[in-house]
């Protein structure tokens, strides 16, 4: 059985870092720039990973969660691998006007559009505050 200093330990770190990840979300819902989709990732793979750590804390809600951050952190992988590849294109010399940049460009704008839609979905459906009531952060 977890100790209670261990308990508040677990839940002074989950309330943090879901603070922190509601955050990237509402950055997300507003733009999909680069910084914004690495942010929200990196956010939601440290969220992720303290429910997966401290799962005796939270038996019953951590599974449905981390479930749910895998589907956002999908739609943000598709618009980062876009970014990643547009790079590589760039630093290999390709135009930005040639035809794969250009397809590149429409399936980046299409990813990103899909995440803010996503996101501001999450923001109207209190999606995060919802977690706090079942997490009791």
């Amino acid at each position: 059985m977890p100790q209670p200093a261990m308990r508040q330990y677990a839940l002074r770190w989950t309330a943090l870092l879901l603070h922190r990840f509601s955050g990237q979300v509402t950055s997300a819902a507003e733009a999909t720039h680069a910084d914004a989709i690495h942010d929200l990732r990196v956010s939601i793979r440290r969220f992720s990973r303290c429910l997966r750590e401290f799962a005796a804390f939270y038996p019953r809600a951590w599974r449905p969660i981390r479930r749910q951050l895998s589907g956002l952190m999908q739609l943000a992988g598709a618009v980062r691998d876009c970014d990643i590849a547009l790079e590589l294109l760039q630093k290999a010399g390709v135009s930005d006007r040639s035809p794969i940049a250009r397809q590149l460009q429409a399936r980046r704008r299409q990813a990103g559009q899909g995440l803010e839609t996503e996101a501001r979905l999450w923001k109207t459906q209190a999606v995060t505050r919802q977690w706090r009531k079942q997490l009791e952060v």
